[in-house]
């Protein structure tokens, strides 16, 4: 079996356009999904964040309407209770080794948009896996993340890479909106990624070699359903 790690963010507002601060954090529907399906299957997951804090859920994503019902709000809930402890005492990014994983998984939620896109242990993770071709699988907004991995020059480690992310339609229509302090998706285009973006609010996967990246929260099983597959072609 395999050993995952999960890297999520620990921020808990992102600062808009406008200079407000709005409440974030990691989207439970992706975090629960993938950590379920993938822990399920026998394979090991240990949570990472910057500075080992314990990572904050969007309340957003826990309202009915945003979680797909009552049933499965209720669902995520019961879930992150379950792990509580693990979400609690979360291994410390920057003391994380590459040594002993085969995987890389990165749940969004706007909280990657304000650390992890940035954070330079993740960087320097992510250019590591990519070099030993591990697998490493950010979706929603997780693929902000992937904008750490740059060497001293500033180059990016995925110029080239296909991949989806939530897309601007989607970041309008029902994301943080014309507030939004900046789009995944443009940044990613503009760094050298080759951004594939499906229909909005359905899930889309794109693989391209050891990177697996999915669209949006509908995108959570199917991402984590792939990485099994990869894991197992792995072997």
């Amino acid at each position: 079996m395999a050993n995952i790690l999960m890297v999520v963010s620990a921020a808990d507002s992102l600062t808009m356009r406008d200079g407000s601060k709005h409440p974030t954090g990691y989207w439970a529907e992706e975090l629960v999904v993938s950590h379920q399906t993938l822990t399920k299957a026998g394979h090991t997951v240990h949570i990472a964040t910057p500075g080992g804090a314990k990572p904050t859920v969007d309340e957003v994503s826990l309202a009915p309407d945003y979680a797909g019902g009552q049933d499965r709000a209720d669902g995520f809930r019961a879930y992150l209770a379950e792990i509580d402890a693990e979400l609690s005492a979360p291994l410390v990014l920057a003391d994380a080794k590459l040594t002993g994983y085969d995987a890389i998984v990165m749940p969004g939620g706007h909280g990657p948009m304000a650390d992890l896109f940035k954070d330079a242990d993740l960087g320097k993770l992510l250019t590591e896996a990519n070099a030993q071709g591990k697998i490493i699988a950010p979706f929603c907004h997780g693929p902000a993340g992937l904008l750490s991995a740059v060497d001293g020059d500033g180059t990016f480690a995925f110029v080239g890479r296909r991949v989806t992310v939530f897309s601007n339609e989607e970041e309008l229509g029902g994301g943080t909106g014309e507030n939004t302090p900046w789009f995944v998706e443009d940044v990613l285009k503009d760094k050298g990624a080759v951004v594939e973006n499906g229909a909005a609010w359905s899930s889309h996967v794109v693989r391209d070699g050891n990177l697996i990246t999915g669209q949006n929260p509908q995108s959570s099983e199917d991402v984590a359903q792939e990485v099994l597959k990869a894991l197992t072609d792995a072997k």
